[in-house]
């Protein structure tokens, strides 16, 4: 990754320059916006702004060379629109301090809060009381431990998106943030760090997520897989796809995982190898590695009582899964 050039060094929010003459936009954000300022504002967003504010409001932040990666053509068109979106305060920004780029990492602004008014508000404590304004919001991404950790679960969804933009057979048809997948399978107490459904052709394969940055030991890592195993008696039976820091890492998993039945398929993968590629390994079948479209995938019995969140081919039904919208409490 690359440094923004103009990201101040030493401040982790980014602040205006006191001395640089204010705009029209950034003298109308020193007050709270009239409702037609607002709506004024909302008509510039495209398609695509409107997306990355989606997904901001979901997954809380997300890198510049992430959204750069994911929704433009280059680094340099990224930059002139999120200068535009965050003159507008449809994004806030700040440093990254956790990875050593310096770039910047956006999360939704108050205009895109009024777009999103329930987006999700505390990555470290689902339950905690909502925030008072946006700025708390923001105090709170920027306060989380884990910030690298959502950049790298992140990471394997904004991948796989940027892989859909040159490879039109294939779309991303669901990403679920760790709080949304946990509140829909609320029933089977799992919670996996991310949840998708990978479409390749008329072929869908969902997962779940669990990021691994060698935190976890591995008797912990069987424990989550037994939860699992409680989802598929009454849901779907996704691969969980342990995706880990290293060879090492993955060989001491596949060891641990030889000859040990588990409901849910589990598949290994590494950090930086492109999740849609031939990366996966089967721990009940480890050669040869497979494309992510590739893996077991079931989406479970076709019933609303106990699989609410069963997924729907799009071609076999004009309505496509309504993902990201929040599941009912």
């Amino acid at each position: 990754m690359t440094a923004d050039h103009s990201a101040p060094q030493s401040l982790a929010l980014s602040t205006p320059n006191p001395s640089a003459r204010p705009s029209p936009l950034r003298s109308r954000s020193a007050r709270r916006p009239s409702r037609q300022e607002r709506l004024d504002l909302l008509r510039r967003l495209t398609l695509r702004d409107r997306q990355l504010l989606n997904w901001l409001a979901e997954h809380y932040l997300l890198s510049t060379d992430q959204i750069a990666h994911a929704l433009f053509p280059s680094r340099r068109a990224a930059l002139l629109r999120l200068a535009t979106l965050h003159c507008i305060e449809a994004v806030t920004r700040f440093v990254d301090v956790t990875t050593g780029t310096s770039q910047y990492l956006y999360a939704l602004g108050p205009l895109g809060a009024v777009l999103h008014p329930s987006a999700y508000t505390d990555p470290d404590r689902p339950s905690a009381r909502p925030p008072r304004s946006n700025i708390e919001r923001t105090e709170r991404i920027v306060g989380s431990t884990k910030l690298r950790h959502l950049l790298g679960v992140n990471q394997l969804f904004v991948d796989l998106h940027a892989h859909t933009r040159t490879n039109p057979n294939a779309k991303l048809a669901r990403w679920w943030s760790e709080q949304h997948a946990t509140a829909a399978y609320a029933a089977a107490d799992i919670r996996p760090d991310a949840h998708g459904i990978w479409t390749v052709g008329d072929h869908s394969v969902g997962f779940f997520l669990e990021h691994d940055n060698n935190t976890e030991n591995l008797n912990r890592v069987l424990r989550k897989l037994r939860a699992y195993g409680r989802l598929a008696e009454f849901g779907p039976r996704y691969p969980v796809l342990l995706r880990v820091r290293s060879r090492r890492r993955e060989a001491n998993l596949l060891r641990a995982l030889a000859g040990l039945p588990t409901t849910m398929p589990v598949a290994t993968g590494i950090h930086g190898e492109h999740p849609a590629s031939r990366t996966w390994t089967l721990t009940t079948d480890p050669t040869p590695r497979r494309w992510l479209h590739e893996l077991p995938s079931d989406h479970g019995p076709d019933n609303p009582a106990t699989n609410p969140h069963r997924f729907t081919h799009p071609d076999a039904d004009d309505h496509p899964d309504p993902s990201p919208a929040r599941p009912s409490a």
